[in-house]
């Protein structure tokens, strides 16, 4: 299932230079690069992007925040970073779709196929490893935009509403960006400092 499309539609680049160009683009044209940078079956770049934005994330946040890191020590950092590169990311990336999936079958009708979920999952994670700078306003904010990638892209690639996206991505976007990139516990902690709670 994962597999490299040799010319996808949309042509995008491969290699570093095309994981960079799709991060900018993902982050400034959303829109334009869900609807030519998704291609049907083509999950590898996808999944490459998500474990590189994983990967970014728990460097930046072993070298800026190492109170929200979990080890110590240059060695288990490492391990660390390995386990998220090879196992987490991609583990967390098809059970989040596959719950996105069910949540769309719920919602839309005639939707595009399950690698195009993918794809729309780990691209929306673009803003992610900015949410590692110790700051809860930045991690907040980069999970919110993670969210909202993740409604654009599913109203893009499965043709449907705003409203029928932001429906069907709610649970996966509270996992996601929520619990995994710890926006809820930025949330959480501006609403403290505000004395809201």
């Amino acid at each position: 299932m994962t597999t490299w499309v040799e010319n996808p539609r949309g042509g995008r680049d491969r290699g570093p230079r095309g994981l960079a160009r799709a991060w900018v683009e993902v982050l400034v044209r959303p829109r334009r690069f869900f609807e030519n940078g998704v291609a049907p079956g083509d999950q590898a770049p996808g999944l490459v992007f998500a474990v590189a934005m994983a990967v970014a994330y728990a460097l930046l946040l072993a070298a800026l925040d190492p109170i929200r890191f979990p080890a110590t020590g240059a060695l288990r950092a490492a391990v660390v970073v390995l386990l998220v590169a090879v196992l987490v990311a991609p583990a967390v990336l098809h059970l989040l779709a596959a719950l996105q999936t069910l949540s769309l079958m719920i919602f839309v009708r005639d939707r595009a196929g399950v690698s195009e979920t993918v794809q729309v999952l780990a691209y929306a994670t673009a803003p992610c490893p900015l949410a590692a700078v110790p700051s809860p306003e930045l991690r907040l904010a980069c999970c919110l935009y993670g969210g909202a990638l993740l409604v654009v892209g599913l109203a893009t690639v499965h043709r449907t509403t705003a409203g029928r996206a932001a429906l069907a991505a709610a649970l996966p976007a509270t996992l996601l960006f929520g619990y995994g990139f710890d926006g809820l516990d930025a949330l959480l902690t501006l609403l403290r400092t505000w004395y809201i709670i």
